[in-house]
């Protein structure tokens, strides 16, 4: 009995041999292929960089280049996934009969638009109380504003300008202004001073009364004795007058 049940054994462990051995020598006959190609997407098949290609059955994959091209070591019958954010996940099967060692393909994605429903997120319980919250917000800029409107008031700037020093551009412009509009303009110094004090016909004639004696004349000296005198107080000639 002992004898029927070894020779069972030895029997099941050799058909389990061969079945492993089958297999190996099955896989053995599998040749690898270079899968290659560019991945693109969108209406314009713009290249997609980046991008996942990968075989789940073996666990490994590669990223596409900056041009979407790409190279894969795969087998007859993998099933490859291409993956990109914003576009819809394709399959891709390699076909099982290829008489190259080399298979290219150009796979383009389709895009995955999704339209979301509008989310309102306030930080407060309810919507009033976010906009009394907003309302009185204090802006981080809000000391800068002020110093801002404080520098341009009105008032502030003509005192600026009145205690500023003038600079080279405006002192220009000061004697230039005085060249053209002032006293002594371009355009009236052909013309006859009306200040008497520097009108040389006024101190022509100062000089002769001077030599003529008009200023010991009495009425000269009656205009001198009208004038007050020096050490006089204000207070002491309205007291008089």
């Amino acid at each position: 009995m002992n004898a029927v049940l070894t020779k069972i054994a030895i029997l099941f462990l050799l058909v389990c041999l061969a079945g492993v051995f089958t297999d190996t020598k099955a896989q053995g006959q599998e040749r690898q292929v270079t899968f290659t190609g560019f991945l693109t997407g969108g209406k314009s098949n713009e290249p997609l960089p980046g991008a996942y290609i990968y075989i789940p059955r073996a666990g490994r994959g590669v990223l596409s280049a900056n041009n979407g091209y790409f190279a894969l070591p795969v087998f007859p019958g993998d099933s490859i996934i291409f993956s990109y954010v914003g576009y819809k996940t394709q399959y891709h099967i390699i076909p099982r009969r290829l008489s190259d060692v080399t298979y290219s393909a150009v796979v383009a994605l389709q895009e995955d638009v999704k339209t979301l429903a509008e989310v309102k997120v306030y930080p407060y319980a309810t919507e009033q109380l976010f906009k009394e919250a907003f309302v009185n917000m204090k802006l981080p800029d809000e000391k800068e504003r002020e110093n801002l409107a404080k520098n341009m008031d009105p008032m502030y700037l003509m005192r600026m300008s009145a205690i500023t020093p003038m600079g080279a551009v405006a002192n220009h412009q000061y004697f230039m202004n005085q060249q053209i509009f002032g006293r002594d303009a371009i355009t009236s110094r052909g013309q006859a001073n009306t200040i008497p004090f520097l009108n040389p016909l006024a101190w022509a004639n100062f000089i002769r009364s001077i030599k003529r004696g008009d200023l010991q004349s009495k009425e000269y000296r009656k205009i001198l004795n009208q004038a007050p005198p020096e050490n006089i107080k204000r207070d002491d000639l309205l007291r008089e007058n």
